[in-house]
C-alpha cells in the first residue's frame, strides 16, 4: 500500500473531511479492517489567514512547499494539499518535492466529465472563487464555471472562514 501524504491544517476541519473519505475509500476497496498509511503535516491556519488576507502567496506558498518537502522525506508516494483554496500554491508545492502533487480540480473534473456536466457552480472561499487558478484547470478540462455574484460570494468566503 502506498503512504499518501497529507497536507492539512487549513482548516482542521476540512483536513478531517480528507482523512475520513480516504480512509472510507480504502475500507470499501479492501474490506475489513483496513486503512490508509497516511502522513499527515498539519499546520497552524491562523498564519496562513494572514497571509491570506496581505495577499502574499508567496509566503504560503513557501509554508506549502516546505510542507510538501517534508512529506517526501517522511515516505509519502503522493502528496495532497487538504484545501481547494491552498491549490492557488500547486505549482510551488509540485515544484518543491519529487513525489507527486494531486490537484484537487482534475479528479473533480473527472468526476464532473463522467456524470456530463460541462457547467459547475463554484462555491468556496473568495480567493477560490475570484482567482483564476481552479476556474482556469477545470476549464483545461471542458467545465466552465459560474461563481455568485460578489455579496453571495463575501457571504459565502464568511461562513467557510
Amino acid at each position: 500500500m502506498k503512504t499518501i501524504g497529507l497536507i492539512g491544517g487549513m482548516s482542521a476541519e476540512s483536513t478531517t473531511v480528507y482523512y475520513q473519505q480516504i480512509n472510507r475509500l480504502v475500507r470499501e476497496r479492501l474490506g475489513g479492517l483496513h486503512s490508509a498509511q497516511i502522513a499527515l503535516w498539519s499546520l497552524d491556519f491562523a498564519p496562513i489567514a494572514q497571509l491570506q488576507a496581505k495577499d502574499d502567496w508567496a509566503a504560503t506558498g513557501a509554508i506549502l512547499a516546505d510542507a510538501a518537502r517534508r512529506l517526501g522525506g517522511a515516505g509519502a508516494d503522493c502528496v495532497l494539499i487538504c484545501a481547494n483554496t491552498m491549490h492557488l500554491n500547486y505549482d510551488e508545492v509540485a515544484g518543491a518535492t519529487a513525489v507527486p502533487v494531486i490537484h484537487n480540480s482534475d479528479p473533480t473534473g473527472e468526476a464532473l466529465k463522467a456524470k456530463g456536466v460541462t457547467n459547475a457552480l463554484l462555491l468556496a472561499t473568495r480567493f477560490t472563487m475570484e482567482k483564476p487558478f481552479y476556474a482556469e484547470r477545470l476549464s483545461a478540462q471542458g467545465i466552465e464555471t459560474l461563481t455568485p455574484d460578489k455579496a453571495d460570494r463575501d457571504a459565502l468566503h464568511a461562513i467557510i472562514h
